[in-house]
């Protein structure tokens, strides 16, 4: 081999060294001129001023491997990376810098500066998490990365507006919304996060009207809305309250008589039964003051603090503060009955971290385009969910779409191409709706403001950050680049944003392109700690991705990832602190990565080590191959059937798990330590030349297969083996669509792998023998062997080195002394005589003790299940536990009786 490889592997100087070549030979361009058959994929893009979470991982990592998979399958491939300019995050990460080092906030100094500053931050920090991903060896095409607010891109996001809104479907009207009274921002849904709190539940009493003395008990979490309540509401169907239905409650303060209504959604079992009807404070209480025509009483600003409708000694007043002098005041007037704990969750601000305020607020809204086109293409299966069970999810939440809320109340973002008629600004800003046909020539919605734009006032808000998103899959691409790669293949998200973006890009795609915009949509698991937590920032039990791959490696911690990560389940990532250490950790399954990388390195200088044909040659003729080189060669057939049947099944886990124990097991394991003997310096040559053409073939197939796993180390084996010619690039060498047995006779196919089946069978029994008498390391160890085939007998130099024996004897005449240990294998019967090895009468006692503890652990498990009030109250988990141990010793009781009749 002309290139030496080290004796240890260093993953961060490999890595480094491959994307750097990979990049330099423009190996992640994808050629829109080409005839290949496409292959494409657009990355989620991730927030621009984001960094690189074990999330971010996992969904990259897959999206490499299907994208490095079709490059090997002669695909020209298009994987289209880019970020998301992230409205609020960044827009409140620039406020928070202002603050901190100016002392100003953005209205200070003004719009135009502000996005001056926004742009200067997104420069600067907006890199961050490409250079990480690459750092992951992620193969995008580098060349394509987009930007939501790239010009091209910000005019087809604004012409979107216009487009819907000239057809009809954008309005503006008064809704109720998620408000963040920190970033004075509508939210979407997926912006809220609930956070189980420890709240109090206030029990207080609202007299009945015209009935002195007597009152409705009323429990709530939120008192300092009870000014803004223009009713109190009643299951229908609960007989305490069916006669007060109709008549009048007196709220508090300010003192008013609100009426008493009737709503099936109250829970009778909630509190008292009885709710206090706020509807400009809650979603739940919105619809009913629709549904009852309620006044609706806003007692609230924008930031969360109380207004004068809220009475003249709350107004200026904070929320929760509010919430305490309520409650005196309620007790000082002898209405307040009792406070109660009470755990409950409440919605937060995702980048604020405040809780949000349920608000009337007046936005912009559309109604959703091609929704029926939409929920067809996936229960069709035009586009296919994978897992299918997300494809129920979406049709639920399509079947009970509402429109969308598309404005915020931000600057950094797309700002809505609106612009009001100047004299009559205030008067359209302040409709209760407005659209194309209310609004006549007083609105001027376009890509270019008006001409006379003196005349005019811009809207202020900016477009809901999914609102540009929706638009990736095809806004991200020029037209002959969408014409080569649109629909795109494959979409690889999380299941949490199947509304908020994967069935908005459906619905666009339909309504922009006239096509789905990608064929399949896998989802993604989310990464949980050992105890089951969802790993965050603010919970400290996420690591940093580039930490593991500045300990581990990127090859390491990517295989590692894809092998606890089953499909449509959640994974667990386990993280454990060093017993030594005040702050340093380990983490177990990211080890089995390195270890695996380290397992290849070794195997491929055993090989390199061995000398012999340079590079690749052709196989030999099967008469000349051995039994255990014919099946290792029908398991790398194997191998690639079911990785190519477990790609087209999206399990990425499997094909995994399969990589692993082809190599570890069948090849380093059985078959290197099968042929080892032809490496000794008095072996035939021809059968040494015969096995090292063998190793290659199985080890560079290997190679090409687990690239998309672990892509440096293997170009780096590559290389360094000879297998790629003249400098080619393993990521580009196609693999082969033909086994390598197909020119072999079946038959003689069929007998060597039944004949090495029969040698690894004999083996791990011996190997079971030698262990349960403590002979594991023994290489003195001797065995006997009755042939029940006489082909065995050309096998027994492998059968002696796989067992770690001293010697094997073929004898037909072999009588074994008392206390022989015997075992039948496929081959014949095999003696193990233990004279010098073992002290009989010791291990005879040895044994005997442990039987008799095995039985007294067996008895107590057996106590244990036979007892009611055990396998009744016991967890299920515990009761199965103990069932398995009861097996558990029950077998290791008949070996034990064994290994005993045996010495005897």
């Amino acid at each position: 081999m002309s290139v030496e490889i080290p004796k240890a592997y260093e993953p961060g100087q490999v890595e480094e060294k491959w994307f750097s070549q990979w990049i330099n030979a423009k190996a992640f361009h994808a050629n829109p001129s080409t005839a290949n058959e496409h292959y494409s994929i657009v990355i989620p893009p991730p927030n621009v001023t984001g960094v690189l979470t074990l999330g971010h991982v996992l969904n990259n990592t897959i999206q490499d491997i299907l994208a490095r998979r079709a490059r090997a399958e002669g695909k020209e491939v298009l994987w289209l990376p880019g970020t998301d300019h992230a409205g609020i995050a960044t827009q409140s990460k620039v406020e928070k810098h202002l603050r901190d080092s100016e002392g100003q906030g953005r209205r200070d100094i003004g719009r135009d500066s502000f996005l001056e500053r926004s742009w200067e931050w997104k420069e600067k920090h907006g890199g961050i998490i490409i250079k990480q991903l690459k750092k992951l060896g992620c193969s995008c095409d580098w060349e394509r990365e987009r930007f939501t607010m790239d010009d091209d891109y910000s005019k087809q996001v604004q012409n979107c507006f216009v487009h819907f809104f000239n057809s009809g479907k954008i309005y503006r009207g008064k809704r109720m919304v998620n408000w963040c009274p920190s970033s004075l921002t509508a939210l979407s849904d997926e912006e809220v996060i609930m956070k189980p709190q420890q709240s109090k539940l206030y029990y207080m009493r609202y007299e009945i009207a015209d009935r002195e003395g007597e009152f409705l008990e009323i429990a709530t979490t939120r008192p300092e809305t009870l000014m803004g309540d223009s009713a109190v509401a009643v299951n229908p169907n609960d007989d305490r309250y069916s006669e007060l239905i109709g008549k009048k409650a007196v709220r508090p303060f300010p003192r008013a008589e609100i009426p008493i209504i009737a709503d099936e959604h109250i829970d009778p079992e909630f509190g008292t039964g009885v709710l206090k009807v706020t509807p400009a404070h809650d979603k739940a209480d919105f619809e009913i003051g629709i549904k009852n025509d309620l006044e609706i009483i806003d007692v609230l600003n924008p930031d969360g603090t109380l207004n004068a409708l809220a009475g003249e000694e709350f107004e200026g007043i904070d929320r929760f503060e509010a919430r305490e002098i309520v409650s005196e005041k309620l007790d000082e007037m002898g209405l307040l009955i009792r406070v109660e704990e009470y755990e409950n969750n409440v919605g937060y601000s995702e980048r604020a971290d405040v809780p949000i305020e349920p608000r009337i607020s007046m936005q912009w809204f559309l109604n959703y385009p091609k929704v029926s086109e939409s929920m067809a293409a996936v229960s069709d299966r035009e586009i296919k969910f994978r897992p299918e069970r997300w494809a129920k999810t979406y049709a639920h939440w399509m079947e009970n779409i509402q429109d969308w809320c598309i404005s915020r109340q931000l600057w950094w973002g797309h700002r809505i191409p609106v612009w009001y008629r100047k004299d009559r600004a205030e008067e359209l800003k302040s409709a209760p709706s407005l659209d194309k046909e209310t609004c006549g020539d007083d609105l001027h919605v376009s890509l270019e403001p008006p001409s006379d734009d003196e005349n005019w006032i811009q809207d202020d808000d900016v477009l809901d950050t999914w609102f540009s998103s929706w638009l990736w899959p095809f806004a991200t691409m020029d037209e002959k680049t969408r014409q080569k790669f649109y629909p795109t293949t494959d979409l690889v998200t999380g299941p949490d944003i199947i509304f908020f973006w994967v069935a908005r890009m459906i619905m666009a795609g339909y309504e922009f392109t006239g096509q789905r915009p990608f064929a399949n949509v896998f989802f993604t698991s989310i990464i949980r700690d050992k105890k089951g937590r969802k790993m965050s920032k603010s919970l400290g039990n996420s690591p940093d991705p580039l930490d593991l791959i500045a300990k581990y490696g990127a090859d390491a911690l990517r295989f590692s990832i894809m092998r606890i990560a089953p499909s449509g389940t959640d994974v667990r990532f386990i993280e454990n602190k060093k017993k030594d250490s005040d702050d340093g950790t380990d983490c177990p399954q990211v080890e089995e990565g390195r270890n695996f990388a380290n397992k290849l390195w070794n195997a491929a200088r055993f090989r390199q080590m061995q000398g012999g044909p340079e590079g690749l040659c052709q196989l030999p003729d099967i008469n000349n191959l051995s039994i255990y080189d014919i099946d290792i060669l029908s398991k790398l057939d194997t191998l690639t059937e079911e990785i190519n049947t477990s790609y087209s099944a999206y399990k990425f886990q499997e094909i995994a798990n399969k990589l692993y124990d082809f190599f570890w097991s069948e090849f380093c394991d059985w078959y290197l330590e099968s042929i080892k003997q032809y490496f000794r310096d008095d072996a035939d040559p021809d059968r040494r030349e015969t096995a090292l053409i063998v190793v290659d073939t199985v080890f560079s197939r290997f190679l090409q297969q687990l690239h998309p796993y672990m892509p440096h180390i293997t170009e780096e084996l590559g290389e360094k083996l000879g297998f790629a010619e003249n400098g080619e690039l393993l990521m580009r060498v196609c693999l082969s669509e033909e086994p390598v047995m197909q020119v072999l006779d079946s038959h003689l196919v069929e007998q060597a792998k039944e004949r090495t089946n029969a040698i690894h069978e004999a083996t791990t029994r011996a190997r079971h023998l030698k262990a349960q008498y403590n002979l594991a390391a023994n290489r003195n160890v001797k065995f006997y062997l009755h042939p029940s085939v006489e082909w065995a007998k050309e096998e027994l130099e492998t059968l002696k080195i796989l067992s770690g024996a001293g010697e094997i004897f073929v004898s037909e005449t072999y009588e074994p002394s008392a206390g022989t240990p015997t075992f039948l294998t496929p081959i014949g019967k095999m003696y193990m005589p233990l004279e010098g090895l073992v002290d009989i009468e010791a291990e005879k006692k040895r044994i005997t003790k442990e039987i008799d503890k095995a039985e007294k652990d067996l008895k107590q498990i057996r106590g244990k299940l036979s007892n009611p009030k055990f396998t009744e109250r016991a967890p299920a988990e515990v009761v199965q536990e103990n069932l398995d141990r009861k097996d558990e010793f029950k077998k290791k009781l008949d070996q034990l009786h064994e290994m005993l009749q045996n010495l005897s």
